[in-house]
């Protein structure tokens, strides 16, 4: 290719690394060179032997869930501002998938590694000590020896539940899955601070589900309108939007559990389903974007500053968002 251009090899190396150095008459001559051979830089090998990258992998949750999508946005922007690029992949809530993925993003030499993860706080494999790259964790708290961002999970759960509360309902249930994901137990706890808060005036239940997707959801609706009118709870902390969406759809039509009549539901993240429901989810909105976007940051310090950085843990408020799932005719 430089025989081509008529330049020497460290003009062409020049114009594929700082092309601000080259002046425009011979960066057009190389380019059009490049062009006219169909040349690919080898980005990888690059990598290697310079000992660093301009891509960020990002193994993301659940790709189903828009909070976590929003998460993606938030971190590409950021990375793009820096010149970099984010690669996303889908763990699709399995721990074999994440793992697959922590793997491959190492073994490609990504600059560093952002992940959502699954794994409970005791089978965590990113927690071991050999990944090659550095690493931020989002959505989950992270050790002192890595960077994280977390919503604040537990005001989250807590606002869910104190907002039934203030429309009147006096019996609750959580509905949640995966009770061994940090995220639904931190939600979990914050709505049995706003219960215990009223002196036993209001009672809350734990109703497990197998996930946090809609048919999950449809399960514990149908388990709900099998109780007796006695034991049927008047309000639904859900610990997903899609969770909640399920209940929802599974006592559409019924009479004797109507929403939000009878029964209020919250659901949590925000999800684009939440605002599309037929009946629209009241809801606890992921600041996604904002995490994403602050987390990039912190890698990308890491990455550029290794010896000035400092790892940071950054807690982010939610923010309860109020539709027709949970107030009543007699509330409005």
């Amino acid at each position: 290719m430089a025989k081509r251009a008529g330049v020497s090899v460290g003009t062409v190396s020049h114009v594929l690394n700082h092309p601000e150095r080259v002046a425009s008459r011979t960066l057009d001559r190389v380019n059009r060179a490049i062009e006219e051979l169909g040349f690919v830089p080898d980005r990888r090998a690059r990598a290697l032997a310079g000992g660093s990258s301009a891509l960020i992998g990002f193994v993301v949750l659940d790709l189903t869930n828009s909070y976590f999508v929003d998460m993606a946005r938030g971190a590409e922007e950021e990375a793009q501002l820096a010149g970099m690029n984010v690669v996303l992949a889908n763990s699709d809530l399995q721990a074999a998938k994440e793992l697959t993925y922590l793997h491959l993003f190492d073994e490609e030499r990504v600059a560093g590694i952002l992940l959502t993860p699954l794994a409970r706080r005791d089978e965590q494999a990113w927690r071991s000590a050999g990944w090659r790259g550095e690493l931020v964790i989002l959505n989950t708290e992270a050790e002192p020896d890595r960077c994280s961002v977390v919503p604040d999970d537990e005001l989250g759960g807590y606002l869910a539940a104190r907002h039934l509360i203030e429309v009147g309902r006096r019996n609750l249930v959580f509905a949640g899955g995966l009770f061994g994901l940090a995220p639904v137990a931190n939600r979990l706890r914050g709505a049995e601070r706003a219960v215990a808060e009223t002196n036993g005036a209001v009672r809350m239940s734990t109703v497990v589900a197998g996930g946090l997707r809609p048919h999950h959801g449809r399960e514990i609706g149908r388990g709900l309108a099998e109780r007796s009118p006695a034991d049927r709870p008047d309000g639904v902390v859900a610990a997903a939007d899609l969770l909640a969406l399920g209940i929802v759809q599974s006592l559409a039509g019924d009479p004797t559990l109507r929403i939000p009549d009878d029964l209020s539901v919250v659901g949590y993240d925000n999800n684009q389903a939440s605002w599309e429901s037929e009946i629209p989810l009241t809801t606890v909105a992921q600041p996604g974007h904002a995490i994403g976007q602050t987390a990039a940051r912190l890698l990308i310090d890491e990455i550029r500053h290794p010896a000035t950085h400092l790892h940071q843990h950054v807690r982010i408020d939610p923010q309860l968002i109020v539709r027709g799932s949970s107030v009543p005719a007699s509330g409005r």
